[in-house]
């Protein structure tokens, strides 16, 4: 495993690549993605434990959406079961269930903080999808805690992008993966700024769309139903770019090869 350090525009390469790959396989892709959601989705809603399940499952089934990617762009069709290769028996499981299990600490630690902010509204409203009135989002306390969580979150999806990748097909052990991963985003800061900022303005744009769209067409109860698809398509592309940056930024020899 070699460290790679690529020019900021590298960071357009990658969505580039991603949505090239995502449209050779539309369908399976946009499919996988759905499935990922629904299955965490699904965790959530177990009592008690159902949020730290979800999170623990988020490295695994990133690395599926990762092993997908690559199958489409070998022109083979992804099946289903790819989402959840790092979850079947084989000496890395466990090294990727620890490695959930980081996360999904670690994301209920910044949760925490936040309640320290708004005394827990925010976090509410994340974990369980509880509604909260105009009122209480616009408030000055729910939107520090929103800001706090986003900045803390920054340095922990730094740590966990290439960790699963690392984990998975390198064989590198997962606190050791979280170290590598962070200071290969840091080391790489103006590509992952870039991919960043274009995946970003690239919702911006379907949000607009779909809001002119509706405008057009006279009636403002079709946004949702217009953005919702798209905006899923657009997260399908973003998961499958996210493989082509970890290419980059490590000479990787495949664990599982």
């Amino acid at each position: 495993m070699q460290l790679n350090i690529v020019p900021a525009r590298t960071g357009l390469n990658w969505a580039r690549q991603g949505i090239r790959t995502f449209w050779r396989q539309p369908l399976a892709m946009s499919g996988l993605f759905f499935l990922f959601m629904a299955v965490v989705s699904l965790m959530s809603i177990v009592p008690v434990i159902g949020g730290a399940l979800a999170l623990m499952l988020l490295p695994a089934l990133t690395l599926g959406m990762m092993a997908a990617t690559e199958a489409a762009e070998d022109k083979r069709f992804p099946m289903p079961g790819l989402l959840f290769c790092a979850l079947k028996a084989g000496p890395q499981r466990n090294a990727m269930l620890q490695l959930g299990a980081w996360y999904a600490l670690a994301f209920l630690l910044i949760m925490g903080v936040s309640m320290l902010v708004d005394g827990g509204t925010f976090a509410r409203m994340y974990l369980t999808g509880a509604n909260m009135s105009p009122e209480v989002v616009n408030s000055a306390s729910f939107q520090a805690a929103l800001w706090v969580s986003m900045v803390l979150y920054i340095p922990l999806a730094m740590m966990f992008w290439h960790a699963p990748a690392l984990v998975h097909w390198q064989g590198v052990a997962p606190v050791k993966s979280l170290f590598f991963s962070f200071v290969a985003c840091w080391r790489n800061l103006g590509a992952f700024m870039v991919y960043v900022a274009l995946w970003f303005s690239l919702f911006i744009g379907v949000a607009l769309v779909s809001m002119l769209a509706t405008s057009l067409l006279g009636d403002a109860s079709l946004l949702m139903a217009i953005l919702m698809p798209a905006g899923l398509m657009v997260a399908a592309m973003f998961f499958t770019s996210m493989v082509y940056s970890v290419r980059d930024c490590f000479l990787i020899t495949r664990a599982d090869h």
